[in-house]
């Protein structure tokens, strides 16, 4: 992960003029239920093609160079059929976390007719964000690639085009975990071919010839381990993340605001979708809705300000002056 650029916070500033919220035109009309997600960054596009590559270059890799010249065909059915079950659980996860809205806040309701519709009381604050000019729930924070505020962000992954948030943190998941298991699957199988090639013949172990066996095996071998490493790594981090309630952006600032946290069992079964069962590995199944944001959740109570406000939130860095941006890498 990255961190872009040191923190700094900027003072909260106590006139509502500052942040101007009669510019902040209306919200566009809602698209249908439904509506299909995408972001459109250059950079998150060309890593999610390489994503499907590498792994369809894996699959290419273990049914022709391995399992189908294989003698041993009970050997070869079942390694096929559990490398490809993980190869497409891992790419149907891999849709569904760069196709699932991650949980943006509505863009430009921060309007002066919206703000004062709250009619908020002394000492009582929202926070408004200047960038997509949305009223921000708590725990909310604007990633400049999506160029929206997203509710529980962990970070913009750019392997999966999309911010990891409340509504796709269990489809991220899923597809750290099913790479890392078809990473493992595939080293064990190119041990385990190189082991037979050198008892026997290696014109008889695969249809291509020596040469490029041995190039197709290594890269194989090369590309597993690397995502093996990778891939645990995230997945372990993510797994932390939803045990202790805290996501990775909280955890970089070092936010130490009190808030009620939820238990560990609980936030797990809120991401994966209630009760343990086969659905919290199945990339099609939604996680447990939360409840969308009523009126009274965007307004906190701030004990140091006394006049009612609508102010910057003094917690939220963006990409140019004061920004933190956490990304894969």
């Amino acid at each position: 992960m990255m961190l872009i650029p040191t923190h700094h916070f900027r003072d909260i500033e106590r006139k509502p003029e500052y942040l101007q919220p009669e510019k902040c035109v209306p919200p566009p009309y809602p698209g249908p239920v439904g509506t299909m997600w995408f972001i459109r960054d250059g950079c998150g596009i060309a890593c999610a093609i390489v994503t499907w590559f590498l792994v369809l270059y894996a699959e290419f890799v273990v049914l022709f160079v391995m399992l189908i010249p294989s003698r041993d065909y009970v050997y070869s059915i079942i390694n096929g059929i559990v490398f490809n079950l993980l190869a497409f659980l891992a790419l149907a996860s891999h849709c569904r976390a760069m196709l699932t809205d991650p949980g943006a806040v509505p863009k430009g309701n921060a309007t002066k007719e919206f703000i004062e519709s709250l009619q908020l009381k002394p000492g009582q604050v929202v926070y408004k964000c200047p960038k997509c000019c949305s009223i921000k729930p708590d725990r909310a924070h604007h990633c400049s690639v999506c160029k929206r505020c997203i509710r529980k962000m962990d970070h913009h992954c750019p392997w999966v085009n999309n911010c990891v948030g409340e509504n796709n943190q269990k489809y991220f998941v899923l597809f750290t975990m099913y790479i890392a298991l078809i990473s493992l699957h595939a080293l064990i199988m190119v041990g385990f071919h190189f082991l037979h090639c050198f008892e026997e013949d290696w014109t008889k172990c695969s249809s291509f010839s020596p040469p490029t066996t041995v190039i197709l095996l290594i890269l194989l071998c090369f590309e597993g381990l690397l995502f093996l490493i990778f891939t645990s790594v995230m997945f372990g981090t993510q797994v932390h993340s939803i045990c202790t309630d805290e996501t990775g952006i909280e955890r970089l600032k070092r936010k130490n605001q009190p808030r009620e946290r939820t238990g560990s069992w609980q936030s797990v079964k809120e991401t994966f979708g209630g009760d343990f069962s086969l659905n919290w590995f199945n990339p099609f199944s939604r996680p447990c809705q939360p409840e969308i944001p009523s009126d009274k959740d965007m307004v906190r109570q701030v004990t140091s300000l006394s006049d009612t406000e609508t102010t910057e939130d003094p917690s939220e860095e963006t990409k140019d002056e004061d920004s933190v941006e956490v990304t894969d890498e």
